[in-house]
């Protein structure tokens, strides 16, 4: 295993890095003096599970690489340990921070499941009865993600190894996304993966718009996908509907929206 301390910005595709194994790195007030300071306590959410403001992740370009060389087990191991859900995901031995911690994020992702329980409430203790799941862990052969919420009736195991849990667990019908300082375009790799056959079958992405520290969100935009919308395929889900709501839209001009509605519109 061997910790990421890439280039200043931090970013995925980044070609020039130092690695340093594990074992110099000992505690936050002995920073190795080969390793800037920002990367020490970069580090320290992987290998202690503190998030620092000395870390600068203002200045992090996501996605970021935050370590190498990791197993799935112990990626799913150090997420329970640390609570770590909704932010980092492996693949192919990296573990990578998709989505920094913010009160936007989790307050969209917590209202948002419970309208979609409040919803189905009437058919509680029925055999079509919804659960909610949460940010269950899944993997596949090369990448172990987390859905920010997920849902499903009860279902039966499936046929092993195509499980969500790479064994027999099944996979969740409704997945939802929020994005705050996640980029689309890591968004629409999610969307793939979850709506990959045998998968999901109805994707939410929520893409709220970052605003300074302090300030509150302006504008939110909403997509839902479905594979069987009619149109579309596996490999080019349709988007079933669209949706805008906030104050401003993208040009930072004033809505006419009232408090509470939406602009829900069919994409053609």
């Amino acid at each position: 295993m061997s910790l990421y301390t890439g280039s200043g910005n931090g970013s995925f595709n980044s070609t020039s890095s130092i690695r340093t194994r594990s074992s110099s790195v000992t505690t936050a007030d002995a920073v190795p003096e080969r390793v800037p300071e920002c990367f020490f306590y970069r580090n320290l959410w992987w290998d202690k599970g503190e998030f620092s403001e000395k870390a600068k992740w203002e200045e992090v370009t996501l996605p970021y690489v935050l370590v190498t060389d990791v197993t799935i087990e112990e990626y799913e191991q150090r997420t329970e340990n640390f609570n770590i859900h909704g932010c980092w995901e492996w693949s192919d031995g990296k573990v990578i921070i998709y989505e920094l911690p913010s009160a936007p994020h989790e307050v969209c992702i917590f209202e948002i499941s419970e309208e979609i329980m409040n919803a189905c409430r009437h058919i509680r203790g029925t055999p079509a009865q919804i659960y909610g799941i949460g940010a269950t862990r899944t993997r596949d052969r090369n990448r172990g993600k987390e859905a920010d919420a997920s849902f499903r009736p009860a279902k039966p195991a499936v046929t092993a190894p195509n499980g969500s849990d790479g064994n027999d667990f099944p996979w969740p019908n409704l997945v939802v996304e929020v994005a705050y300082s996640e980029t689309l375009d890591h968004v629409e790799e999610a969307l793939r993966y979850w709506l990959s056959p045998g998968r999901a079958h109805d994707c939410i992405i929520v893409k709220i718009d970052p605003v300074p520290q302090g300030q509150v969100p302006v504008r939110m935009r909403a997509w839902h996908y479905c594979i069987s919308a009619g149109r579309g395929s596996r490999t080019i889900v349709p988007v079933v509907n669209e949706f805008e709501f906030g104050t401003r839209d993208g040009n930072g001009a004033q809505l006419n929206i009232t408090q509470g509605n939406d602009v829900p519109y069919l994409k053609e």
